[in-house]
């Protein structure tokens, strides 16, 4: 079990770090390794991904009911959006299904998760800054969509980042900074909510306590002011000071894994 500050801090953390391109699973291994807290398994991060899957519906409701009224009415372009959305998901659920049990073990090594988080650190200063960035979410392409669902399919390596991932694809493929934000959010909908339902059975096995529900508050809030922020952030910055973040994170995280022993 662990506290309700825990359940708190893990839940703000969490949603911050979910749609900050800077890997939420590896901070949610990281900060209880840091700080020597038990960690709290797979099935409690299922609980702060529900609270990030309440802040995304929160805030694009909207574009997915536009994108469902289109099915009907026949418009082209919320239509479209939708089939790239769809495309753009099955790699990332097909990887998730079959590298579960690695997600669980090797894959939660701290030196590996400080190793992925620099190196994606770099791939993202690199996508960022390389080319030009002109390419709106209309100008997304059927091979865009399946480019930016494989690499969301890296993210079931913590420290690669969902949202690292895909953004940094997108901006490598020309996709402006907001268009890139915007459409790994929107594609994160549908792989977070699978996710959930697939994972939901081992909230039944540990049952529903008090410090869950904190911890899938905070991570909803947490979630909805960071989804807020770095769309707002982007239209004038560049994603580099996320991607310092993560090369001084690694370093840092491998020095005391080395420290440690």
């Amino acid at each position: 079990m662990i506290s309700t500050i825990q359940a708190i801090v893990l839940g703000i953390v969490q949603g911050l770090t979910e749609f900050l391109p800077v890997s939420s699973s590896a901070h949610l291994i990281l900060v209880p390794w840091l700080l020597r807290w038990r960690d709290p398994g797979l099935a409690f991060d299922v609980v702060l991904h529900l609270g990030t899957l309440l802040a995304l519906l929160a805030y694009y409701w909207r574009d997915w009911l536009d994108m469902g009224k289109a099915l009907v009415d026949g418009r082209a372009m919320p239509r479209r959006l939708l089939f790239f959305l769809v495309i753009a998901s099955v790699p990332g659920a097909i990887i998730g299904v079959l590298l579960e049990k690695q997600a669980e073990t090797i894959f939660r090594s701290p030196v590996l998760i400080a190793t992925t988080l620099a190196l994606m650190g770099i791939a993202l200063w690199a996508g960022d800054s390389i080319g030009s960035k002109k390419r709106k979410i209309e100008d997304i392409t059927i091979v865009d969509a399946l480019l930016i669902g494989l690499s969301q399919a890296l993210a079931i390596i913590p420290g690669v980042s969902r949202s690292g991932a895909t953004i940094t694809t997108a901006r490598l493929l020309g996709i402006d900074r907001a268009a890139a934000a915007n459409f790994s959010f929107l594609m994160a909908t549908p792989i977070i909510a699978g996710a959930g339902l697939l994972e939901a059975r081992k909230l039944l096995h540990s049952g529903l306590t008090a410090d869950l529900g904190w911890g899938f508050v905070a991570s909803a809030v947490f979630s909805l002011l960071a989804i807020v922020g770095l769309l707002r952030f982007v239209r004038t910055h560049s994603y580099r000071p996320f991607a310092i973040y993560r090369i001084v994170l690694g370093i840092a995280v491998i020095a005391i894994a080395m420290s440690r022993g």
